[in-house]
Formats: structure tokens, sequence, C-alpha cells
């Protein structure tokens, strides 16, 4: 493990941005309007974590990035999409997201809606490039109605009330945290990971990703809009429960460290392997936008 993690995280960006340009049509082929929107969202300077956390996931349990990078293109694809519909007037009715306008502000809310069925068709298309139909079926249940879209379903029908705990942790778990970790779990299937590598990797992935939703509350509600690229403070303003609300700033950060170290712990079966696992949900920790 040469790189340090800033290092890493700069090289492994920059091979994802380079597959996406591959995969995604060129904004010239038609319909180019549709590509154009895309691109737009696509392109629009994300973090890439999810699938960098691909790529860790699959070597850690042996594979190799080149293998793997179909795959991490399809959750980043799958990502996407859910940003995309996200933001819609209908759902969050955010402006901004990755410091750019949202989807439907600059190609209008019909052409982001099929923007993001287009990138998620991608996504499905990505994954199947591998010999089994496993990752297929991986991705499809975490975009289907018991993870993404219920998970959604749950935000929206929360809105204005005050959520117990218990149903605040079901909507971050089947959103943040079940995308997050079927990222980690594709990564991992495209090395053909064996059952005990796989339940590993599900436990730091769920562990991570709500410790990452936990954090993300938090920032929420302590930096500018400018600092996240996103319209900050919207979770008090359109009156969602979040960790912060409930249990305050403190309890909210401590909630996430505990999670980080059950993830830490979960990756133990990888020894040394596992370290830039470690690494990055040090980072997701510690992230401040």
């Amino acid at each position: 493990m040469s790189l340090s993690l800033k290092d890493y995280l700069v090289e492994r960006c920059a091979l994802v941005d380079a597959a996406l340009d591959r995969f995604i049509p060129s904004a010239e082929t038609r319909p180019a309007t549709l590509h154009k929107a895309m691109r737009h969202s696509v392109f629009a300077g994300g973090k890439r974590l999810r699938p960098v956390l691909c790529l860790a996931a699959a070597e850690a349990c042996g594979g190799r990035v080149d293998t793997a990078m179909a795959a991490a293109c399809a959750v980043e694809c799958m990502h996407t999409y859910s940003l995309i519909h996200d933001d819609l007037p209908s759902m969050d009715d955010d402006d901004f997201r990755r410091g750019v306008p949202t989807c439907h502000k600059v190609y209008g809310e019909g052409i982001a809606v099929l923007a993001g069925d287009a990138l998620q068709a991608l996504a499905f298309e990505l994954a199947a490039k591998y010999d089994t139909s496993a990752l297929v079926a991986e991705l499809a249940r975490t975009a289907g109605s018991l993870h993404l879209v219920g998970g959604q379903v749950a935000d929206l029908e929360g809105e204005g009330k005050k959520v117990p705990l218990e149903d605040l942790r079901y909507i971050h778990e089947s959103k943040t945290a079940a995308l997050l970790t079927t990222s980690l779990k594709l990564g991992a299937m495209s090395a053909r990971a064996n059952e005990e590598q796989l339940a590993a990797i599900h436990a730091f992935g769920m562990a991570t990703g709500l410790a990452f939703q936990i954090i993300d509350d938090i920032l929420d509600v302590t930096q500018t809009s400018e600092k996240l690229g996103k319209s900050a403070g919207k979770d008090l303003a359109s009156e969602k429960s979040t960790y912060p609300a409930l249990l305050g700033l403190d309890a909210s950060r401590a909630e996430a460290k505990r999670l980080t170290q059950e993830a830490h712990e979960a990756t133990s079966i990888f020894g040394t392997q596992g370290e830039r696992l470690r690494q990055l949900a040090d980072y997701l920790l510690s992230r401040d936008y």
C-alpha cells in the first residue's frame, strides 16, 4: 500500500472518471439533450466515494481494479440517477448538487427524469458485463422497493413529522447504507469473494454507510452551501428528522464514531489487505463536506 490515502483517492477518481467517459454516450450522440443531461450530473464533480469503495473491496478480496471497474461505474450511475430524482421538485426540490445547478434546473423536469432513468438502465448494463447474474441481482435489490425506492418513500412520508430513531435508521439504512454496501459487495463479487468475505464486506458497508449518513446530517447543519456543494439546512427547512435533531450533535458524532469502529472490526478477516477499507472508513468519519 505505497500510496497515501490522498494520492489513492486522486488516482482512483481519475480512473473512474475516464471509465465513465467511455461508458456514457458522448454529448453529440442522439438524442444529444439526454446525453448532455446525463453527463451534466455524472461529471458535476462528485467525490466518487462509492466506486472507490467498490475498487477497494475488490482489492481487499484479492481482485484487480480493471476487473472491478465496470461494477464501480455501475454504482456511480445508480447513485447519480438517485440524486437526479431526489432533487426533483416533487421530491426534495433542490437547486444545487455537487456545486452546480441540479439537472432539472438546467434541462427541465422531463429531461431530468429521463436522464435518471437512462443512468439506471446503464448501471444494469454495466453490471451485466460479468459472467454471473449475481451482480445484476444485487444491484436490482438495492434499487427497488426494499431499499432505495422504499427508503425514499419513507423519507417523503416522514417530512414534517417527528420520526422515531428506529424509523430514521430504517430510512438511512435503506437509502445511503444500502447503496454504499452494494458498491462494496459488487467489488468483492467481481473478485469472486467467498461467503465469509462477502459477509464481512456487508457488515463493513452497513456500519460505514450509516456513519456516513449521520455525518451528512451533521454537516447539513454545521457547514455552508458553498462548502457542501448543495443547499445546506434543507433538512431543517423541510422538517426532516435527523440524527442531530433527535440525539444532538455530540451524541450523533459519538454514534458515527462507534459505527466506524464496528466497520473496522468487520474487516479483521482481511488482515493487511483490509487496511485501505479502514482508512476510507476513517476518512468518511472525519470529512467536513
